[in-house]
């Protein structure tokens, strides 16, 4: 590194890139997010906005205070690397580029002593001075090597690095300064320099790891900070030390390793970083296995590549069967993997190894039994059980089954139950005893993936299945089924239709004959006799019956035999009927409506006959001769096979209901005629043939529906009335049973009446109620002050005296008062006679009766025989003696 010397020179003021070309020495790791180097672009007036850019943008770029900084981490290669830094104007869009050349620092050899002790002095380089007539050697040039600071230095701080000056502060007085990420930048203060002497320190220790390089740049300025010099870049590498272990990526590492794997397969890899330099020693790894447990079939089953810490087979032998998993203890050092200088640490590498089928299932068993009753399905009739000591649960341990033999019908299958992985020996299509007795089935077990290569099945891996046949009681079964009879309709009671039989197919049982009975007869014609299957019509066959479709009348039997348990079975008897001609053709519709007048009048008519062809239409449609009024009115024409035209055959008609007799005759062997009676409404139409007195004809002669509907309507009427009587006639009852009255017979004075009245007007709203419970309360008429009487009193002279009767006792209830107080008058003798002036409750005005308060005997009742008291009973006793006893 030897000094260079520059003399500066000023220069005019030019904005842009100072130098075309800028050259760096960096480290030759580079990190993402490093610093590198600083650029410089001049701005005359200090205003413009500058954009910088990059055109390895991937790999490079530029702040706005034109630090560069990596974008990844990468190697430089020994060749230099170079970009285009660009500067763009964001107003004017005018733009200035310059080349950037970085080159990988030299590899570290170190330096002595006495070199360490010794301050090296860097020397501004010279510059072009435009307006000179001599050129200078350019910046561009001259690369200032880096310095190069190991990491963790224990000091003193701050520690000297280099000093920097300019051979112009022979002649001005200058000031020197640093700016760049350490500096004045994040992280701040970590360099300093005097302004005056030029001198750079450090101020502590540096970690590598944080950051690798530092990139500075030295300023030269006077008194007045005016620039003397150009900046000079100044890079500052911190060189690694062995202070940072190997740390792997996962403390437990997991892998896997097929059983049965030949030396040299591939296992897995692990993987250990060291935070050091990883081009040099300190960073370098190498692996190695400590420890295998356990040690079986070898103590050295796996070996490790040292440099990549791939982990593979050296021996051969591994069986899952025996061993399910090897545990490494692997070591990473770095040095290289120098044991003395080198520092390591450890990681745990579980290899399990997986299973290949390389055990084949076995039979437990060679034969194996069971047992089905016959015609039944999905039965299991055997378990088939074999052992497998690959792994549970996997493709080679289950276990699939096939039949090799035995089985030509396709009869049985084996389904594999999924959790004791038996076979299950299934029936899937019914078996019949009377054919086959016994089966002996031939077997075959095996997995899911085929075996290991070198493995062969066993004779264990076969099997017979031998399966017996139990005969049961089935079903008789009709042939055929169905059967099919044809016949003519019309066949009578008591003909003997047919003969249907079943067959019962249990051969080998001691069984008696079938015996019959009829299931399903719907329009109940058959009968069959139950010990031969004979069927014998019990009414007349009719094709035209609801119960027939397409012809064809179906029934149903039964035949069942005695077996154990009993069985039956069904057969359906099909009876096509064949059609004869048993129906006349009847007129369709029934009623129709025309004009009075000729035109237009003609009304159209369909034939309709139950019957099929032959003996249906065409038909023929005539008028009867009788009366004769209805060939003189009207007249037919047939129009086609089963239509005819009715018109009048007169120039008028008097509206009204006409019942115009049709004959008509089908086409059958013999023929088939009927009179069919149509109802033809006549009326006065319009200019458009429609009716306009329609509802005048229909009064005179209503319908069936209309009348039943008027029936109806009438019936639900008396129904309503009914009910409302026996509903008034409830009410009344109940109303009596509410009325608190005394029989009439006991009493004929004071009755209580009831009215349908809800008061008596206003002068009988203040009644005082309480008189009625507490009769003993009531003031005697004797202590009455004189004068005082209720509105309702309408006395007509003085009131005589009586004596007053003692008070009954409390009753509890109305009734009870007022039968208590008529045993009180009937056993007084001093009561007075009925003649004699009462005072009654004046019940309101306007009343239709006449005054009771006074009954006068002597004007009117010389002339009378009142003998007839005497057989009034006790309590008229006293008016018998006073009116009919005579003089005395």
């Amino acid at each position: 590194q030897a000094p260079i010397k520059a003399a500066c020179e000023d220069m005019l003021c030019k904005t842009g890139f100072p130098e075309d070309v800028h050259s760096a020495v960096v480290s030759r790791s580079i990190h993402g997010g490093q610093p590198l180097l600083n650029v410089r672009f001049q701005s005359c007036d200090g205003n413009k906005k500058i954009h910088f850019g990059s055109s390895e943008p991937e790999d490079f770029r530029i702040d706005e205070d034109g630090v560069v900084y990596a974008e990844r981490s990468f190697q430089l290669s020994a060749e230099p690397t170079e970009f285009v830094v660009s500067a763009q104007d964001k107003e004017t869009r005018e733009e200035w580029q310059m080349r950037v050349k970085l080159t990988p620092e030299p590899a570290f050899t170190g330096a002595t002593e006495k070199d360490q002790k010794k301050t090296e002095e860097i020397i501004f380089p010279w510059q072009q001075y435009k307006h000179s007539s001599h050129l200078k050697r350019q910046k561009r040039d001259w690369v200032i090597p880096p310095i190069n600071l190991p990491e963790n230095s224990r000091g003193p701080f701050p520690q000297e690095l280099v000093r920097i000056r300019s051979d112009r502060d022979k002649s001005l007085s200058l000031r020197y300064s640093v700016t760049g990420p350490g500096a004045d930048q994040p992280p701040t203060g970590i360099f300093i320099i005097n302004p005056i002497s030029g001198q750079l320190s450090v101020t502590k220790p540096l970690d590598r790891e944080q950051i690798a390089s530092f990139h500075l740049r030295a300023h030269a300025v006077d008194v007045n900070g005016n620039q003397v010099e150009n900046p000079i870049d100044i890079v500052i590498n911190v060189i690694d030390m062995n202070d940072n272990r190997p740390e792997f990526l996962h403390q437990v590492w997991n892998g896997t390793v097929p059983e049965g794997s030949k030396p040299g397969t591939y296992v897995m890899t692990v993987t250990a970083i060291d935070a050091d330099d990883p081009n040099a020693q300190n960073g370098m790894l190498r692996y190695r296995i400590l420890s295998q447990a356990p040690g079986s079939p070898s103590p050295n089953m796996f070996t490790i590549n040292n440099e990549t810490g791939d982990i593979i087979t050296v021996a051969a032998g591994l069986d899952r069967e025996k061993v399910q998993q090897y545990t490494l203890i692997i070591q990473a050092t770095d040095m290289e993997g120098n044991p003395t200088y080198g520092l390591s640490n450890t990681a745990t590498a579980v290899i399990t190894v997986t299973d290949v089928n390389d055990n084949p299932p076995e039979f437990t068993a060679m034969t194996f039994y069971g047992e089905v009753p016959e015609n039944r399905v999905d039965v299991i009739v055997a378990n088939l059980t074999v052992t497998d000591k690959d792994q549970p649960h996997t493709p080679a341990w289950n276990a699939m089954y096939r039949m090799t033999g035995g089985d030509p019908e396709g009869l049985f299958t084996i389904l594999t139950d999924p959790n004791s992985n038996d076979g299950l020996v299934t029936v899937v299509k019914p078996i019949d005893f009377e054919k086959n007795r016994m089966f002996v089935l031939t077997v075959a077990a095996e997995n899911q993936v085929p075996l290991a290569k070198g493995i062969q099945h066993p004779p264990q891996s076969t099997a017979t299945v031998s399966i017996t046949v139990i005969d049961v009681n089935e079903s008789p079964y009709f042939v055929p089924n169905p059967k099919l009879v044809r016949q003519e309709e019309g066949l009578l009671a008591g003909s003997m239709l047919t003969t249907f039989t079943a067959q019962d197919p249990d051969r080998y049982m001691q069984q008696t004959s079938l015996r019959y009975s009829k299931l399903s007869d719907p329009a109940n014609w058959l009968k069959i006799d139950p010990i031969n299957g004979q069927i014998t019509t019990t009414a007349v066959l009719d094709r035209e019956s609801i119960y027939v479709q397409n012809n064809v009348y179906n029934a149903t039997f039964l035949a069942s035999d005695n077996g154990i348990p009993p069985m039956s079975g069904t057969g359906t008897l099909q009876i096509h009927l064949l059609d004869i001609n048993d129906n006349a053709p009847q007129v369709n519709p029934k009623e129709a409506t025309t004009c009075e007048t000729l035109q237009p009048n003609a009304i159209n008519i369909t034939a309709v006959d139950p019957d099929i062809d032959p003996n249906a239409g065409p038909f023929a449609f005539e008028l009867p001769d009788t009366p004769p009024s209805i060939k003189r009115n009207w007249t037919i024409v047939r129009i086609s096979g089963d239509h005819a035209q009715l018109s009048l055959r007169i120039r008028f008609l008097e509206a009204g209901i006409y019942d115009v007799p049709i004959v008509i005759t089908d086409s059958g062997n013999p023929h088939a005629s009927s009179t069919s009676v149509l109802k033809v409404k006549v009326c006065q139409c319009d200019i458009n043939g429609d009716c306009t007195d329609v509802d005048r004809i229909v009064g005179a002669g209503l319908g069936t529906g209309a009348i039943i509907a008027i029936l109806l309507c009438i019936i639900i009427l008396l129904i309503l009335v009914l009910m409302f009587v026996v509903w008034m006639k409830r009410r009344d009852k109940e109303r009596q049973a509410k009325q608190l009255l005394i029989d009439p017979e006991d009493d004929v004075r004071d009755n209580i009446l009831k009215y349908d009245e809800e008061g008596g007007g206003e002068e009988d709203q203040d009644y005082d109620l309480s008189q009625l419970q507490q009769p003993d309360t009531v003031e005697p008429d004797a202590i009455k002050p004189v004068g005082i009487r209720r509105l309702d009193e309408r006395p007509i002279h003085a009131e005589p005296q009586y004596p007053v009767r003692s008070a009954a006792p409390h009753p509890g209830d109305i009734g009870d008062f007022i039968n208590e107080g008529l045993k009180a008058a009937d056993n007084d003798p001093t009561a007075p006679p009925y003649d004699s002036l009462l005072v009654f409750d004046y019940e309101g005005s306007g009343s239709t009766a006449g005054s009771l308060s006074s009954l006068n005997s002597s004007s009117s009742g010389g002339e009378q025989d009142y003998d007839y008291l005497n057989d009034w009973g006790p309590r008229f006793k006293k008016l018998a003696d006073m009116y009919g006893g005579g003089d005395d």
